[in-house]
């Protein structure tokens, strides 16, 4: 079971379903074989050019410590499965840049089955002219401790009276 998490434009009025973006979580083959054609493919510019510093500095910094080239193709290919494993966050970032709203998860064996699974929940919410979900309430904020009077003065000092000292 993959899992979607899904996403509404930024709209003044009621959103339009057929714009909803559902970004699946976990592994993206794609992403890792061809990163930043996978990048530019789904539109997400700015972490394209975050990847191209990072992979240029990471390169440079390799060449310039004189790195055997098998290394340099090692962190390249670790560099490729770290895009592949955190695609789908990348893309929820972008999206929440962008003033996307999430509008929820949704489970399924393929994205037709989570689709048709988001969109079965909300046109039964809309037929019921349910509301989203609020918020969570904020909690009051916490009660000042009160002062206390102050001991008597004692003869123990610490945790453990003197030897000569009476209780």
């Amino acid at each position: 079971m993959s899992v979607y998490t899904i996403h509404a434009p930024p709209t003044a009025g009621t959103p339009e379903p057929e714009r909803f973006i559902f970004v699946r979580d976990g592994f993206h083959f794609w992403a890792f074989v061809f990163g930043p054609l996978w990048l530019l493919t789904k539109g997400l510019w700015l972490a394209f050019v975050i990847y191209l510093a990072i992979v240029g500095a990471l390169q440079a910094a390799l060449w310039l410590m004189a790195v055997p080239y098998g290394a340099h193709a090692l962190i390249t290919v670790l560099v490729h499965f770290l895009v592949g494993l955190e695609a789908g966050t990348i893309q929820r970032w972008t999206l929440k840049q962008r003033s996307w709203t999430p509008l929820g998860v949704v489970t399924g064996t393929n994205r037709e089955a989570a689709e048709r699974r988001f969109y079965d929940r909300w046109v039964g919410r809309t037929a019921r002219n349910d509301t989203p979900p609020s918020p969570p309430l904020k909690l009051p904020p916490p009660v000042p401790p009160t002062k206390r009077s102050p001991e008597p003065p004692s003869d123990i000092i610490g945790l453990f009276p003197e030897p000569q000292s009476r209780p």
